[in-house]
């Protein structure tokens, strides 16, 4: 894994300022800090004892070699500080990856950054299929199943799940390429007020919200670990390519 770092790290330079990354205009842009709040292990490998936690060497998956590559990147480990605002500065890009429920503060600093112009990429899995060497129950587990009812309702959306569906990865293809996902969900629109559009049967909800933007996936299934190589720069490129879909349009407007 120790030459995944830097395959991903250009698979992922078209949004930090890359070619495609410029727009129609043809400007160059500036790169675009990220900031991260996750249950998942995308900052920090899992392991049971403080020496493999810190471990450089340890095989952390391709995502964790992606997000490490980002410039600017911001680890969050709450979403409301002692002002109640959320600390991210409105340029940056808020991956919110299968994150544990949010406190009520936690809801309103969220709702109050996009409102203002943040812009969020949402992973929402109802179902999470990722293997994790922590029990269920264990606080250092990733949250199993998405609870984020408040801030979803919000947003004019509601997370459903079909339990009637068979395990599995497969593909959904979406604008920005084919995701893999094993047990999604589906999102629904409470409203129909043009703020939402869904894509690929309500597994992609694209949302304006105030002056910012949020983009949600039913399913947390492309962070999920891959041994092979190419695999892993198509999961990385992708995952940069929905990162591009929500950056765009920032300080523009």
């Amino acid at each position: 894994m120790a030459l995944l770092a830097p395959c991903l790290a250009l698979a992922g330079c078209n949004l930090l300022g890359g070619s495609d990354a410029a727009g129609k205009s043809g400007e160059a842009q500036a790169p675009v800090p990220l900031g991260v709040y996750s249950s998942l292990p995308l900052l920090w490998g899992e392991s049971d004892d403080i020496r493999g936690f810190l471990s450089s060497d340890k095989d952390q998956g391709w995502a964790h070699a992606f997000i490490q590559a980002r410039a600017g990147l911001v680890p969050l480990d709450h979403l409301a500080d002692a002002s109640g605002a959320l600390p991210l500065a409105k340029d940056h890009v808020l991956l919110l990856a299968q994150p544990r429920p949010l406190t009520p503060q936690e809801n309103v600093a969220l709702d109050d950054w996009v409102n203002a112009g943040g812009r969020v990429l949402l992973f929402a899995d109802p179902m999470l299929t990722a293997h994790s060497i922590f029990a269920l129950g264990d606080a250092r587990r990733p949250q199993d199943i998405a609870m984020l009812s408040p801030i979803l309702g919000r947003w004019g959306l509601q997370l459903e799940f079909d339990e009637s569906q068979q395990p599995g990865e497969r593909l959904v293809e979406l604008e920005d390429g084919a995701v893999p996902v094993n047990l999604p969900g589906r999102f629904r629109l409470r409203q129909e007020d043009g703020s939402c559009r869904l894509e690929a049967a309500g597994f992609l909800a694209d949302c304006r919200v105030g002056k910012g933007r949020v983009v949600a996936l039913a399913d947390a299934a492309l962070f999920e670990d891959s041994r092979d190589l190419r695999d892993a720069e198509s999961r990385g490129k992708l995952l940069d390519a929905l990162l591009a879909r929500v950056w765009v349009g920032i300080g523009r407007e």
